[in-house]
Order: C-alpha cells, then structure tokens, then sequence
C-alpha cells in the first residue's frame, strides 16, 4: 500500500465521520464545527488531485468565509440547540430512502464503471493554476459567473430583510 493510499482512506474515513458527525449532531455549534472539518478532509483531497488554487478556495472560503457567517447567524439567533419538531414524521423515512438510493446508485456506478477509469492519469501542467482558472472563468464562463453573483446578492438582501421584519 503506498503513502497516498492510505492518507486517502484516512481522509475517506474522516470525511465520511466529520459527515455523519455533522448530521447527529444536536449541538448546531457542534455540527458547523464538524462542517469545517470536513471541509477541511475535502481540500486535502483536492491537494491530492493537484488542484492546488481549489484546495486553497476551499479552506478559504467555505471553511473560513461561509462558517464563520454560518456560526454568526447561529449565535445571533440563539439556536445552538436544534429541536426536533414533531410534525416532520416524514423526514427520516425519506432519508433513509434517499441514503439507500445513493448507495445503490454509489453501488452501480463503481460496478459497471471499475475499470473505465485509467490508473494512472496525469493533469495539464497548468491544471488547477489561479491564472488558468481566473482565464476560464472569465472568459468561458462570464455569465453563469456573474449570474451567481447577483444570485447571491439577492439573497443577501432578502435574508436582512427577513431579519429587519422579524425585529421590528
């Protein structure tokens, strides 16, 4: 077994924990907390793959940016105890449905792909670089890029709009 294999399934197995950690959770706190380390396990894979401008965009701004936005509204809004509400009976039966679903389709995909795959597959020497991804971005993919943009801003204002009303 090589070194990158095994610090693949070590990353495997945390990212998978850190998930199921997240969704136990009854601690919102907690469960942001095992949010960032998964976003964490996720950037080392992405290291992994040679996608290093990825890797860091990752760290930056969902672990760094997005939770710490995440962890302010839970503290605003004082709910680090998440409740469970009893007239959503219906969740966790359409949650397991749905978990057994991507496990058959998980299940499909590597059976009838297994050796699709190459084993050794090497990346463009500029795969991954901020200038080549910064070119792309901007050149082939303008619209779907500014279209996000002002997706997001529209839900920013909606979200302090709703904040506005429930405090007047």
């Amino acid at each position: 077994m090589t070194s990158e294999l095994i610090l693949f399934f070590f990353l495997a197995i945390v990212a998978v924990a850190s998930a199921v950690g997240m969704l136990l959770s009854r601690n919102a706190v907690y469960a942001a907390l095992f949010l960032i380390l998964n976003f964490a396990s996720v950037a080392v894979f992405y290291l992994m793959l040679s996608a290093p401008f990825i890797s860091l965009v990752q760290v930056t701004v969902y672990a760094g940016a997005i939770m710490v936005l995440f962890l302010f509204v839970i503290m605003l809004l004082g709910a680090e105890q998440t409740g469970r509400t009893p007239e959503a009976g219906w969740v966790r039966p359409a949650a397991i449905t749905l978990a057994v679903v991507l496990v058959v389709e998980a299940l499909y995909i590597v059976y009838t792909q297994w050796n699709v795959i190459p084993a050794t597959q090497t990346a463009a020497a500029d795969f991954g670089a901020p200038a080549a991804v910064g070119l792309q971005l901007f050149q082939e993919y303008l619209l779907p890029f500014e279209a996000t943009s002002v997706l997001l801003l529209v839900a920013m204002i909606g979200a302090i709009m709703l904040a506005r009303s429930k405090q007047a």
